[in-house]
């Protein structure tokens, strides 16, 4: 019977234009309900769109279909991409409709880091394209540091919303692998918003399905295609070549093609009477109905479950522009150290875990709410602080959820953005520059704390506020620089304390401010300074904690404190000025040069001067052997304190080059797993020659989500 009612359809035009009508107007009706409660608002769910086949093929459906096949149609009834009225139908057949185990084509995870995968600082990108091409699209990240902001649109739109001016963006911040940075967050939220809309596509009509690029003789559905569009031309095209089978199509795409159907059977039946449907041919319309009536039935039955989860979602939701991402961190370290310091460590397992709640309330906008819990502890290393690792840029150790990020970031007019922060760090308002080895303290860049980024990044951290502003036209200077942008912040370690000495504007503070130029595609630079005070015994490379510092020799992280030999110091306040250069260079696109130098000279009030350099240079290979696979290597000196102009009785102190040598290789499993091992080795430990050599080996597990 099937081979008959084929044969039907594919000679009777008015067979084709009566069941696209009846067809279209049943499955709207029954869907109608269910549809009007699903807002466009809602973030992405996982529910598949209903593409049906072409009515030409809806015989051969009908032979095919079994009863496994029927929850996949009914649970392909609702795209939450569509208006509110809506149940998309579609015309022309496609991979993921009726046809049993296909599935609609899923929409890659993101970020992409998290924050800080996905950061703030390097907001959407207008001025200046990526220096290297992304890993994944979306990014993970995930983290509003210093990088997108390009991560949030609106989910309350139904159709994206503006981005934010964007500075000069940060090489590091478009080409970090996926993640993390919340940051991949705006940029997702829209997509969920916006995607299968294609109200802003206009399609052009076909005259043969070879025209079609996408379409391909091996498609199940594609005589039924190949018969709609040579036949009776009533199947339109993109602009582009493409048919996108997959997606799913608005009702005004269906009003258009059920349109120009009609109008060819209209055309027909003026033509003459020859090919008039038959007695025969609405009779095996009646049965073509009757046999899908219990499809028809158990759709409606879906729907109807559908319409009461999705109102159960909607009276318990907390907001429907919130988006959560995590990323895990698993690593297994050890410091293979020839003596001394190494018979102190043991090999270790160790995690971190961070949530970011990303939350847009006007499309354009971001709040950041990072939680953060892990047991990352540093390996015993005597007095410094060199070789650090990323998870190890913890407030607590002992697995414990703690407030990581919380700061808020919005535009004002087309070219500035502004960052309340309550608890951030230099990286979430300004952009580092450093791509592919900045992943905001994450699992997907460099293993150390010092290959992250210029250490003069980390003096400072808490709350405050942060500018950004993106120069029009070509930039400063008529464009000799190109596209340019200023950041500028102020962020106090003490605001929430109202003692005395503290506070917002009394206790420990740092100011920073920076230019960010592009020159061209493949060159980016920034200049920035730093301005700091730091009370008793809180100067360091620490984000503002007054740990001791996550990078650098422990001589240079306790000029004001009462460690190696400085004890005749006691505990002194200072002031720092520093000044920071960065770079990154595409060779080309598998092969990227970068480095920094930062000087800090600091002032121990009552004692004296000093002066701290740190410097590398960076070499990245991305894509290495498969797409997301990263080799890199970071060679430098983490700071160091170089000179000390004080009393002769205190200015003894060593100063032996102490090197710090970094390999990984991101090894890319999925687009949410990677495998990284790696080395740091550290010479001269604390500027010393008497040290023994740090070598610490890793093997690092990333999960994203």
């Amino acid at each position: 019977m099937s081979k008959f009612l084929w044969s039907y359809l594919l000679i009777s035009p008015a067979v084709l234009g009566a069941t696209l009508v009846v067809s279209s107007s049943a499955i709207a009706a029954d869907a109608q309900s269910a549809a009007d409660l699903i807002q466009p608002q809602t973030a992405k769910t996982e529910t598949a769109e209903i593409s049906e086949a072409n009515l030409n093929d809806l015989a051969a459906v009908a032979e095919t279909t079994t009863a496994q096949s029927v929850p996949e149609i009914s649970q392909s009834v609702v795209s939450e991409t569509q208006p509110p009225s809506a149940v998309p139908v579609e015309i022309a057949a496609t991979e993921s409709a009726i046809a049993p185990n296909t599935a609609p084509e899923a929409t890659n995870p993101s970020s992409a880091s998290e924050p800080r995968g996905q950061s703030l600082a390097a907001v959407e990108p207008t001025v200046v394209e990526p220096i290297a091409t992304p890993v994944a699209e979306s990014a993970q990240p995930e983290q509003i540091g210093a990088v997108q902001l390009e991560s949030i649109a609106p989910v309350v739109a139904e159709s994206a919303q503006p981005s934010l001016p964007k500075p000069a963006e940060s090489v590091a911040q478009t080409t970090a692998p996926a993640t993390q940075n919340p940051g991949a967050t705006l940029e997702q939220l829209t997509e969920y918003s916006s995607e299968g809309a294609g109200a802003g596509e206009t399609q052009g009509q076909v005259t043969s399905v070879s025209q079609l690029s996408d379409v391909r003789p091996t498609d199940w559905a594609f005589q039924a295609l190949q018969s709609l569009v040579e036949r009776y031309g009533c199947i339109a095209g993109y602009p582009d070549g493409t048919f996108r089978g997959n997606r799913a199509m608005t009702r005004y795409e269906f009003a258009a093609g059920l349109n120009a159907c009609l109008d060819k059977v209209s055309e027909l039946i003026r033509s003459g009477t020859g090919n008039l449907a038959t007695k025969e041919d609405l009779a095996a319309l009646q049965r073509l109905q009757e046999e899908f009536a219990a499809e028809l039935t158990t759709l409606r039955g879906r729907v109807d479950v559908l319409e009461a989860k999705t109102s159960e979602l909607e009276a318990n939701q907390f907001s429907t522009t919130t988006k959560l991402t995590g990323e895990a961190i698993f690593a297994l370290s050890d410091d293979f150290g020839s003596k001394g310091h190494s018979n102190n460590n043991e090999a270790v397992f160790q995690q971190r875990v961070r949530l970011n709640l990303n939350t847009s309330f006007t499309g354009r906008d971001l709040l950041l709410t990072r939680l953060q819990v892990g047991n990352g502890q540093r390996f015993n290393l005597g007095a410094t602080n060199e070789g650090t690792q990323t998870w190890n840029v913890v407030g607590r150790t002992d697995n414990v959820f703690a407030l990581d990020s919380l700061l808020y970031k919005f535009p004002v007019g087309q070219r500035l953005n502004v960052t309340l922060a309550a608890n951030a760090v230099w990286d979430d308002i300004i952009p580092t520059t450093n791509p592919y080895f900045e992943d905001f303290d994450g699992g997907n860049g460099a293993l150390s704390a010092f290959g992250q980024r210029n250490s003069i990044y980390r003096l400072g951290g808490g709350a405050g506020i942060g500018f950004d502003y993106a120069f029009g036209g070509r930039g400063l200077l008529g464009g000799v620089f190109g596209p340019t942008s200023l950041s500028f912040g102020y962020l106090a370690s003490n605001a929430a304390n109202p003692t005395k000495g503290a506070g917002l504007f009394n206790g420990d503070y740092a100011a920073m401010g920076q230019l960010t130029f592009t020159p061209g595609r493949n060159l980016q630079v920034a200049l920035n300074y730093n301005h700091g005070y730091f009370n008793r015994g809180n100067f360091g490379f620490d984000n503002g904690l007054g740990n001791g510092g996550f990078t650098g020799t422990g001589v240079a992280n306790s000029i004001n404190g009462l460690s190696d030999g400085f004890t005749g110091f006691g505990a002194r306040k200072v002031v720092s000025n520093s000044y920071g250069a960065q770079a990154s260079l595409r060779l080309n696109p598998r092969f990227i040069l970068g480095g920094w130098a930062g000087l800090t000279n600091a002032r121990i009030l009552g004692v004296g001067d000093a002066r701290i350099w740190n410097y590398a240079v960076t070499l990245a290979l991305p894509d290495l052997g498969k797409e997301g696979n990263l080799l890199g290597f970071v060679v430098g000196r983490e700071p160091y304190l170089d000179k000390l102009e004080v009393a002769n009785s205190l200015r003894s102190f060593r100063n032996d080059q102490s090197w710090h040598i970094e390999g990984f290789y991101k090894y890319q499993l999925t687009d949410n797993i990677s495998v990284t091992p790696g080395v740091i080795w550290v010479t001269n430990p604390n500027q010393d020659n008497r040290n023994d050599d740090i070598i610490i080996g890793t093997l690092r597990t990333t999960f994203m989500f």
